[in-house]
């Protein structure tokens, strides 16, 4: 991996040519799996490029874009004179002559100056990701840089928040830390203004030309660290894939944050709570640190600013040796002379026995302003699969903390309720024994959450149609089983407002 000078990004239209060019070759997501197959293109992800190379030795625009373009190989000028504009791509800097002496005009080798990835939108939009040379396969896993500049492609974090993101049409969003830009493209498919920043002024070109060759609208860019840059502007969205690994000192811009343990993921949190406009939503990627004596949910409660809502979901824990050895992969440390490598591990290790840390945590951390005076603080664990996209999912999450937060139990008897779609009921027990030892319902959507109900909860869930209110149902339930009602009515409640909460039932209007 490398960085280069990168391509022009004035008012030059090779950008809109080239974008011309991939599209009528193919040199789109479904162009690729048609060409690669499906075992090839996700190698590709593994970072894995011998498959794609394989699959485009033959002839024809598509190999020779996908070989130039994605997997960084010279080609011959004269295999693609017909598919791009060569000479304007030359002269915006998109490609440039590889090596000296290798001959002129059509007996001239060619390389990209930077990594183009086709990406798919999520309404079947063909965009493209630049990113430096190197980025553009596997993400970040293994990037193997020492280059504080570099700028990385798409990535599981990338796709994972682009994922969680909401989208509903809105004035203005902050895409803060944009790195190749790929939050600011899918924020300007349904945002007036986009804003992006970046310390690194070279993932603010990145982002220009990312945005330009998907046909997307412009942006703001703005250089300079989280909010600082930003004067007193508010946001209808925040979004950010911060650079939050806890490391050692801030050695790669792409991802150690340069500030102590979590801090610069704390200061995020609690900064964007005055930059959000009411209702607006701020969603991040973050790490956190587990420290001894403090539970970590506490610890991340500490961070939601007053006035918002929150749901953090942890997703993934490692212990320090594994985040460790993980992040030093990455700058491929692991590849540099042994003696040096130890060292560098040491320092890791140091630094966490120095903040008191035994495990490091990662998660989604999303915010809602809602100016609420009792303000719903949701922290959980979640590791298990999930549906993405999850961007409904989260927003219908706050919606239902609105209605909860607004209906104290008789209110919620009064209520009508209908069983989220696809939730299936699992009876858990031993084979031959006649009851269940307990009864689980499960989501096969979204968050594919399972929860343990007691009988008058499965009962309760099966017939919620939206027709009887919620004390109706319970005083049939207490004539079948026999039960008091008033009983059964007072101790019912809880567990209703816990399927709401964690969306089996949705209240009706």
């Amino acid at each position: 991996m490398r960085t280069t000078t990168l391509p022009r990004t004035d008012n030059s239209p090779t950008a809109a040519r080239l974008r011309e060019a991939f599209l009528a070759a193919g040199f789109t997501v479904d162009g690729l799996l048609d060409l690669l197959g499906a075992p090839a293109y996700t190698a590709l992800a593994r970072s894995e490029t011998v498959p794609a190379l394989r699959a485009t030795r033959g002839g024809g625009p598509l190999p020779a874009l996908v070989r130039l373009f994605l997997l960084q190989q010279t080609v011959p000028h004269a295999r693609v004179a017909d598919v791009l504009p060569v000479d304007a791509c030359l002269a915006d800097g998109w490609l440039t002559v590889a090596g000296e002496g290798t001959g002129e005009g059509a007996a001239q080798e060619l390389r990209a100056t930077v990594d183009v990835r086709p990406y798919g939108g999520p309404s079947g939009e063909d965009w493209y990701i630049v990113s430096d040379l190197g980025c553009a396969v596997g993400g970040a896993a293994g990037i193997g840089s020492h280059d504080e500049g570099v700028v990385l492609g798409v990535g599981g974090a990338s796709t994972t928040l682009a994922g969680l993101t909401v989208r509903t049409p809105l004035a203005s969003a902050l895409d803060l830390g944009t790195g190749s830009g790929i939050q600011a493209l899918h924020a300007a498919q349904h945002v007036t203004r986009v804003t992006a920043t970046d310390l690194n002024p070279r993932a603010l070109h990145i982002t220009r030309l990312t945005l330009a060759l998907s046909g997307a609208p412009e942006a703001e860019l703005v250089q300079g660290s989280l909010f600082e840059p930003l004067g007193d502007a508010t946001y209808d969205l925040i979004v950010s894939n911060p650079p939050f690994v806890i490391s050692p000192g801030a050695r790669l811009t792409y991802r150690d944050g340069g500030m102590a343990g979590d801090d610069l993921c704390r200061t995020l949190v609690q900064e964007a709570g005055e930059r959000l406009n009411e209702g607006g939503y701020a969603q991040f990627l973050a790490n956190w640190q587990h420290v001894a004596g403090e539970e970590w949910q506490d610890r991340l409660r500490s961070w939601v600013p007053r006035g918002c809502d929150a749901w953090i979901v942890q997703r993934e824990v490692q212990d320090v040796t594994q985040y460790a050895e993980l992040w030093l992969r990455d700058a491929g440390d692991h590849r540099t002379d042994p003696d040096a490598y130890a060292a560098r591990y040491e320092a890791w290790l140091d630094e966490f026995e120095a903040l008191d840390t035994r495990a490091v945590g990662f998660g989604w951390i999303t915010l809602r302003k809602s100016g609420a005076r009792t303000p719903s603080i949701v922290v959980e664990e979640w590791p298990h699969p999930v549906e993405q996209p999850l961007g409904d999912t989260v927003r219908a999450h706050f919606e239902r903390q609105d209605w909860l937060r607004e209906h104290d139990d008789a209110a919620l008897l009064e209520g009508h309720f209908e069983l989220a779609g696809e939730v299936v009921q699992e009876q858990v027990g031993l084979p031959g024994s006649e009851d269940p030892e307990h009864v689980v319902l499960r989501q096969h959507r979204g968050m594919r959450r399972a929860t343990q109900v007691d009988t008058v909860g499965a009962g309760f869930a099966g017939v919620c149609d939206g027709s009887l209110s919620a004390g109706r149902i319970l005083d049939a339930i207490a004539q079948l089983m026999g039960e008091d009602p008033v009983l059964l009515r007072e101790r019912s409640p809880e567990q209703i407002r816990l399927l709401v909460e964690q969306g089996f039932l949705e209240p009706v209007g």
